[in-house]
């Protein structure tokens, strides 16, 4: 009977930041780089030795620019990774080249550790063993342990009991239980906050179990005992799982040993590709919503800490030009990088996400009614994409001349907005389904600046967007204003129009 961890799942708010501490500064290897199996706008990366062994693997779902949650009670607090025992002093060496804020070695239950940080800030132990030393620098054997935060110490000990856990040693307000391979800690937790999801947080440990009949057995188990929240088996590829809560809310998998990594990947060279669940379909729309990322020693765009959340994609074979992507109520950086990549292909692409988020949804400024907004949020929110563009140009050597903004309905408004709050600074623009959103449309300049703006025939907003038109060409800009066959939503008729558009202008 297989016993002990099978793997922990964590989640990460910067793709590239997770990847250089646990690939570049621990050592783990990628072994898979997946969609994701529930949510496939969610990149999964997947961590452990080269072989992807259960027991070594430490996986996160990618929040990219996620709100951060937090720790509490039903959550694992705290990953503890297997290191020789003599090669303490050469990790916390190491942990101090790189800038790295480490405390110790101390010592948890007899044994020499070290805590860190990774960049979201999840808690992780080095902890000494008795492995053998091999070599070094050499990444971490396995997993040691992870530490639980319950408000019922005694019943989660009791359900971890069942699956090869028995009791250890306390102290401190914690006990250990011990498989044949690893240790659970349980820290009591009563009288503390639950845990919040988000990034920085650890979403569930998973538990070893040897194949799929005895997986059943513990489904069948769950379910006689009453356990109402043991869900259905699911298919995931390389292992099969069930999720649980335990009795201190923490969510626990099973996961059987196999079939493993390699299912879907030469054992050679797993994790060097992006692969999707069976039920997904590779397409180029999908990819692009998945955030990039660069392994140690790749070349890389270095992301930089700008007023709004952005997302970058870099062509194939890049050209030069870039697209600023402006998303509409209750979009993300990702909505519009379909659409720009199939209208300009090798433009990098620079999505933002509106920083007014009103009702639970992004914006680019608040609104008042449908049709009236806030004149000073929208003065401060175009200050802030002024300092964002400026900081942009010199992060990722933009050239402001190729640059097209590409905004719909509130981003396209929020761009109308900004080119007339400060003019000049946008030179091209696409805005589809637009309207004016300032009580007052400044007289300036916008000779040498070219706009394509798209009103839906059909638009309930349509009747609106003459004023725009209208001020845009006795400010002098050279407009192309067209009316598509559509409602509000986006259609294959703003595609064409925008690709020949770009063609004639670009």
């Amino acid at each position: 009977m297989s016993s002990g961890i099978h793997h922990v799942t964590a989640i990460t708010g910067d793709v590239q930041a997770n990847v250089d501490f646990w690939m570049g500064f621990l050592g783990l290897s990628l072994v898979k780089q997946t969609a994701g199996f529930e949510d496939a706008e969610q990149l999964h990366l997947f961590y452990g030795d080269p072989d992807g062994s259960p027991g070594s693997l430490v996986s996160f779902l990618v929040w990219q620019g996620g709100a951060p949650g937090r720790v509490g009670h039903g959550r694992v607090a705290e990953i503890a990774l297997a290191v020789p025992r003599v090669r303490i002093g050469d990790w916390l060496t190491r942990a101090m080249q790189r800038g790295l804020r480490v405390e110790g070695p101390g010592r948890e239950w007899g044994e020499p550790v070290l805590r860190l940080r990774d960049p979201d800030g999840i808690i992780v132990k080095l902890v000494g063993t008795d492995a053998p030393d091999t070599a070094w620098p050499a990444a971490p054997l396995r997993l040691r342990a992870v530490t639980i935060w319950s408000e019922d110490p005694d019943g989660t000990a009791a359900f971890l009991g069942r699956y090869g856990y028995r009791p250890g040693p306390q102290g401190g307000g914690v006990r250990r239980l011990l498989s044949d391979r690893d240790a659970i800690d349980i820290r009591n937790a009563a009288g503390f906050l639950p845990g919040v999801p988000g990034t920085g947080v650890i979403d569930h440990v998973a538990l070893r179990v040897p194949d799929l009949a005895a997986l059943h057995g513990h489904h069948d188990a769950l379910r006689s005992a009453g356990a109402a929240n043991a869900v259905t088996v699911h298919d995931r590829r390389y292992f099969t799982s069930l999720y649980v809560r335990e009795p201190g809310n923490a969510l626990i998998e099973l996961a059987t040993d196999g079939p493993g990594m390699a299912v879907d990947e030469p054992a050679r060279a797993l994790g060097r590709t992006l692969v999707f669940p069976p039920h997904v379909a590779d397409s180029d729309e999908l990819r692009l919503r998945l955030p990039q990322f660069a392994r140690p020693g790749e070349e890389r765009i270095a992301m930089r800490d700008l007023p709004f959340v952005h997302r970058l994609h870099r062509p194939d074979r890049p050209d030069g030009s870039a697209m600023v992507l402006l998303h509409g109520t209750g979009g993300s950086e990702t909505d519009l990088m379909p659409l720009a990549h199939r209208i300009a292909p090798d433009a990098l692409l620079l999505g933002l996400r509106g920083r007014s988020a009103e009702e639970g949804v992004a914006r680019f400024f608040r609104r008042l009614t449908m049709t009236t907004f806030d004149q000073d949020d929208i003065r401060a929110e175009a200050a802030a994409f002024v300092a964002f563009w400026r900081g942009a140009l010199a992060a990722y050597d933009l050239d402001p001349a190729r640059i097209t903004v590409m905004g719909y309905s509130n981003g396209a408004n929020f761009a109308g907005a900004v080119m007339g709050l400060h003019p000049g600074l946008i030179r091209r623009a696409i805005l589809m389904r637009p309207m004016a959103v300032l009580d007052d449309l400044p007289q300036v300049d916008l000779g040498g600046v070219s706009v394509l703006t798209l009103r839906g025939a059909r638009d309930p907003y349509g009747p609106h967007a003459p004023r725009l038109n209208d001020w845009l060409a006795a400010a002098g800009a050279d407009l192309d204003a067209r009316v598509v066959q559509a409602g509000h939503d986006l259609t294959a008729d703003d595609l064409t129009a925008a690709t020949g558009w770009m063609g004639v202008t670009g």
